[in-house]
């Protein structure tokens, strides 16, 4: 069976979901806008647009979706600033 996979940014409600992924990564939850990667609906990576690394569930493979961030990311971290 196939899991769609979905990037997008975060928003406040998805505060709880990046905490406990920080958590499952030994990690502290960013400040400020990340961009996510969810598979079947469900948080899987998370990585930070101000910089910093990438944040992810060590029970899912997940470093193709951290590339995918990365690569989504690139082209959003020249285009935003903190006053958009």
């Amino acid at each position: 069976m196939t899991e769609s996979i979905t990037i997008r940014r975060s928003t406040t409600d998805d505060d709880a979901a990046i905490r406990r992924v920080a958590a499952l990564d030994s990690g502290q939850a960013p400040k400020g806008d990340s961009m996510l990667a969810l598979v079947g609906g469900e948080l899987r990576a998370v990585l930070p647009l101000a910089g910093g690394r990438a944040l992810a569930d060590p029970f899912h493979r997940t470093s193709e979706l951290v590339d995918l961030l990365r690569f989504t990311a690139g082209g959003r971290r020249r285009a935003w600033s903190p006053a958009a």
